[in-house]
Order: C-alpha cells, then structure tokens, then sequence
C-alpha cells in the first residue's frame, strides 16, 4: 500500500468511527485535536516567556500546570489564571485543559480553580492521583476513590469544567484503565472521562493490553497524554526509561489511527519526561507528534 493510498485509508476509517462516536451524526473526517504543550516542562517561563516560546516552537495551546509548584499557583489561582490565560490567548495559543492535583472537592483550590477555568472557557481539568495501600483491599480503594471523583465531577458540572482520569502506570488508583472504569462508569460521560495515555497504557499493557485499553476508552477520551519509554534493566531492576518521541516502545501510528477513527479531537498535550530537554527537544518531538497526527488525521 503506498503512501497515498494509506492517507485515503485513514481518512477512511476517520469517517466511519467519527460516524459512530458522534452517535450516528456524518462527518467529513475527524477533526483535527489540538496540539499542546504541557507547560511542566518550561518551568521557569513567566506568562509571556511561557506564550512567546510555545508558539515559537509551534504548538497550538499550552495545557498549564495549576498545581503546587505550577505555573499557576492554587492558592492563588482566582488571580493568576486570568493572567496566564489572557496572556497565553493574546498569542494566538489556546488552552483548552488545566492540569491540577485535585483529589477532593474539600481541597481549598477546588473550587476557585474549576470555577476560574468554568469562567474563561476552559473546558477540562485533569484530575490528581490516588494511591493503592499495601494493607487496604482494591475494592475498598476504589470505593474511597469513586466517592472523591463524584465529589469533583459534582463541582466540574457546576462550573462547566470536564474531569479527566490520567491512567497514569505504577502504584496508582486507575493505573490500569479498568480501575477507572469501575469509578467512572455511570458517572456523566459529559463531566467525566479519560484523560488518556499510551504510554502508561503500554508500559501497564504490555504488547496488546494497551490496544485493548485504547479501543475501550477513546470513544470517552477527553484529552491525551502522549510520551514515549522503553524498558531498562539497571542493576537487577527493570525501569521505565522515558525517551524523545519515536525512539520506544509506543505504538504511535497504530494509537493515531484509532484516536482518528473513534473521532477523537480533544486536546493532546505533549509531555517530555526525558533529560535533558530544551527547545530543540521540544521542537523535535512536536515534528514527529505532527507526522504522526497528519498520517491518521490528513492534515496538521
């Protein structure tokens, strides 16, 4: 199959599973997600720094930390996300997600950061980790967890703000995406659903799990994490190692393809956990991340 035809493949397989997640609603093709940075990564940047240097490299929005040690500060985040939207927005940057550490509708910042988000349009929040206990059984956990996510979702709806679950690998609470599954089940699809990454997904997954986790989750994806790893033996102990883009484990065309045929156009946010990373790295990741999303979606 040459390049040409594999492009009217994919736009193909775009139509047909836009089809069936907008409900039976036909569209030309998926449309195209936007392309952010997680702002993590630059973490010294002031607002304007932060906007200037984003677009430079050539994102289209910035997903922003709003967390302790973030680019917005939860204590004062009536305050500071104004600016950094406004600042971020007057570059021609969207921010369509905030990325928080919120595990309860208790936390002081719950409330002022998801109705500061509600009031600028800023339409998802990524919610904080929970951890399994050696001692506590998994049902009971999951149990804890469900009713903490409730509360959120509850205070996400108030403010026109949608939750997303990070299925984030390790000893976390929804590590494999069935944990989040059975919290977020019969939960408002409209208020909560995954905040979804491969990367995790295959380290979790292994060599087909992961394919059985993103087929079970896109058609309730609201925003995706995308980062690469391979494994590492150091000493006696196996490690994820994280890399640039494109160097391990992740099946990128394969994942693209089902995000384009499921219809998937929430935001993408574009992390690099590797050392060391500057803009040059950046940059180099957004133009494979580009390639990638051009082959499944037909155009950047």
């Amino acid at each position: 199959m040459d390049s040409t035809t594999r492009r009217e493949f994919a736009r193909g397989l775009a139509l047909m599973g836009a089809a069936a997640f907008g409900g039976g609603e036909s569209k030309a093709a998926a449309k195209m997600p936007p392309l952010c940075l997680f702002s993590k990564h630059l973490p010294k940047l002031n607002y304007r720094e932060l906007a200037r240097t984003v677009k430079q490299i050539g994102f289209d929005g910035v997903d922003l930390t709003v967390r302790p040690e973030g680019h917005v500060l939860p204590e004062h985040v009536a305050r500071d996300l104004p600016k950094a939207f406004d600042t971020l927005r007057g570059a021609g940057l969207v921010v369509p997600m905030i990325t928080t550490d919120l595990t309860s509708a208790s936390q002081p910042a719950a409330r002022p950061a998801l109705a500061t988000a509600g009031r600028l349009g800023i339409s998802r929040f990524k919610l904080g980790y929970w951890r399994y206990s050696e001692t506590e059984s998994i049902d009971t956990r999951i149990a804890e967890v469900r009713h903490e996510v409730a509360g959120l979702v509850l205070l996400g709806k108030e403010h026109g703000v949608t939750a997303g679950y990070h299925n984030h690998s390790g000893n976390n609470v929804g590590a494999a995406v069935w944990d989040i599954r059975a919290i977020i089940g019969d939960m408002d699809e409209r208020q909560i659903g995954y905040y979804f990454d491969p990367c995790h997904a295959t380290a979790e997954g292994g060599e087909g799990g992961w394919k059985i986790s993103t087929r079970m989750v896109l058609p309730r994806t609201r925003m995706v994490a995308i980062k690469d790893f391979y494994w590492e033996k150091t000493g006696s102990k196996w490690e994820m190692h994280m890399c640039p883009l494109g160097q391990g484990m992740v099946h990128w065309r394969e994942f693209f393809a089902l995000a384009a045929a499921a219809g998937f156009d929430g935001p993408i946010s574009m992390h690099a956990e590797y050392e060391p990373v500057d803009e040059a790295a950046l940059a180099r990741d957004l133009a494979f991340l580009k390639k990638q999303v051009a082959a499944a979606y037909g155009s950047v």
